[in-house]
């Protein structure tokens, strides 16, 4: 391992079983020198880190240098290197359809030169982490489909949601009044849908009618032109048998 100086000095830890996240200054440079030249999915001890971190094991899931430029799976480096991208790949996202981009990505080994590193709680040690490991996540929106607002209540069709939609107060200010905010209900039948839906129905069924009378109409044009060119053709073959029929009785 190399004795270069770490340069990380924050680290982004997030706790699956409390739902939490967390980030950490590391006042010590060195105290992160266990995850150098580690792979991203990797599981470390967490010791170092501080006595309170004390039988914790944490798993590298990424990071970026001071210029955040992010770690990427499957590169094998822990420097830069630059790909092009298209749409599908990770630390990409497509802005027109079709298009790629050479862009800079590190490689998915943990470098010295590395800012920020993201770690998930694989296992939680002795002690509890304030802010990470000692709570729970506040669930701040509530459900927004009509559906589910039903579910999480228990409501019938006939009950009105949009008393039971989860509203929040807005930040207030000097001399401003407090404004509620709520989410705009997803898939709710109402009057006007019903209206929309009825008159969507109605156009729909015009059309086809509309559509049924122009092919009846174009298939008895067809029907008289194919007629009108049968009599023709038989007036044409009727004319020159006629003018046969002249020649021989002349000769």
């Amino acid at each position: 391992m190399s004795n270069k100086v770490v340069k990380t000095n924050k680290i982004n830890v997030a706790c699956v079983q409390s739902g939490q996240q967390k980030v950490f200054e590391i006042p010590d440079e060195h105290a992160l020198t266990p995850f150098v030249e580690k792979r991203m999915g990797a599981e470390v001890a967490a010791d170092s880190l501080g006595p309170e971190w004390k039988g914790y094991v944490v798993r590298i899931t990424g990071g970026h240098d001071k210029e955040g430029v992010p770690m990427m799976q499957g590169i094998l480096k822990n420097g830069r290197v630059r790909l092009l991208f298209k749409d599908g790949m990770k630390c990409y996202r497509e802005r027109r359809k079709g298009s790629r981009k050479r862009k800079s990505v590190r490689g998915c080994i943990v470098g010295h030169d590395i800012k920020m590193l993201n770690l998930v709680v694989a296992q939680k040690g002795d002690a509890e982490i304030p802010g990470l490991t000692d709570g729970s996540s506040v669930r701040r929106l509530g459900p927004k489909r009509a559906s589910k607002i039903r579910k999480m209540f228990d409501l019938n069709k006939d009950d009105k949601v949009q008393a039971y939609v989860n509203h929040r107060v807005a930040k207030e200010g000097e001399g401003k009044k407090a404004n509620s905010k709520a989410p705009k209900i997803q898939r709710l039948v109402t009057a006007s849908r019903l209206q929309r839906k009825r008159r969507v129905q109605k156009a729909c069924i015009k059309k086809l009618e509309a559509n049924h009378e122009a092919k009846a109409e174009y298939l008895k044009k067809v029907a008289v032109y194919r007629h009108d060119k049968k009599e023709a053709r038989h007036a044409e073959v009727a004319r020159k048998k006629k003018s046969a029929g002249k020649k021989k009785s002349a000769a």
